[in-house]
């Protein structure tokens, strides 16, 4: 199903092209139904039915074989996720993250108002991630990432303390605003390490960076 950007006599926007992946046709074209209706998406059902700018996924459960699918999508062309689920592990967040995942709804929670937020975010290069889920799985990775270090008799390295304050705090959620409070720093200074963290390690938004220093044992 596929909506025109815009009618004849309305206001141009730029379209967004959207690709809806879905375990059952009901929840597809609800969901297409919900996205069709904004006059700036373009959609379209089937995760790799046309090139897309934002792809949205529902499922009960994140599989290795959607993730497979994920990854593949992926290296195509790169396009933002958003993810729809009914039961997310934390130990496949980090995983969802780098198969571009960077919105993340539960499913019972999921209405129309917060889909289309998610898929406007997820094109404008941001994303949305429950502070609960990111922050459990952070103080979870890094008990796991202590006792490794510890193992092997070397230490974390890589980012600055300031870096990891902020970063810490990302995963809990804080804005810019609340961080540069909490730390004492100017917002412009939050900004800029942020910045310069997404540049130096080739990450493309604050859950993937966050996803980044984990995985490298960094925090």
């Amino acid at each position: 199903m596929i909506r025109l950007p815009h009618r004849y006599g309305e206001s141009a926007v730029r379209a967004i092209r959207v690709t809806v992946h879905a375990p059952d046709p009901l929840t597809a074209e609800g969901i297409v139904s919900t996205l069709s209706a904004q006059p700036e998406f373009v959609v379209e059902q089937g995760i790799e039915s046309a090139p897309a700018e934002v792809r949205v996924v529902a499922t009960d459960a994140l599989t290795p074989e959607l993730l497979s699918l994920l990854r593949r999508v992926a290296g195509d062309d790169g396009a933002p996720v958003v993810l729809v689920v009914e039961k997310l592990a934390e130990s496949q967040l980090l995983a969802a993250v780098e198969c571009r995942v960077v919105a993340v709804l539960p499913r019972a929670v999921a209405t129309g108002d917060r889909l289309v937020h998610g898929v406007r975010a997820a094109a404008a290069g941001g994303g949305v991630l429950p502070p609960a889920m990111l922050g459990e799985l952070l103080k979870h990775v890094e008990r796991m990432q202590r006792d490794l270090l510890a193992a092997k008799s070397v230490n974390s390295a890589g980012l600055s303390a300031r870096e990891v304050d902020v970063l810490r705090l990302i995963a809990d959620g804080w804005d810019t605003a609340e961080i540069a409070a909490q730390l004492c720093y100017s917002e412009r200074t939050v900004k800029n390490v942020v910045s310069g963290l997404a540049q130096r390690l080739k990450l493309t938004s604050r859950p993937h960076a966050v996803a980044y220093a984990l995985r490298a044992g960094m925090i």
